[in-house]
């Protein structure tokens, strides 16, 4: 089990990280393929030799495809930056992965607004007239 002190060390990287490659990721990346970048979660690997990055795109579905290819390309570069701009002497290995809960959340709140409205409507023909 983790000590208190070693959490919040790790908890604290992992905020440091997370704003420092928001910011790369918002304006330092030459690469045309990498679109508009938001990240929504970093998860650190219990050494902290591993992060996974939690990234939504904005776009259809190839500028999705052709961004994430975009960022797994410049994975190393990334982790470089990250090294040199917070003073790490060992900065994580990267990987991005597709945060779609957005999408779940959306697609949840229209299955249940379309339950309601089906719910009215079968009162509706349930009530005298």
């Amino acid at each position: 089990m983790e000590h208190r002190a070693q959490q919040h060390n790790r908890e604290r990287r992992t905020i440091a990280l997370r704003d420092e490659l928001s910011s790369i990721l918002a304006g330092e990346l030459g690469d045309p393929r990498i679109g508009l970048v938001t990240v929504t979660e970093l998860l650190m690997g219990q050494g902290g030799k591993s992060a996974r990055v939690f990234v939504t795109v904005v776009g259809d579905k190839k500028e999705v495809d052709e961004t994430m290819e975009g960022l797994q390309s410049a994975s190393k570069y990334i982790r470089h930056e990250l090294q040199e701009n917070l003073g790490l002497r060992f900065a994580p290995e990267i990987t991005f992965h597709l945060d779609k809960s957005q999408e779940y959340g959306t697609r949840i709140d229209n299955l249940l607004h379309r339950v309601d409205k089906r719910s009215k409507k079968i009162k509706k023909q349930d009530e005298p007239q």
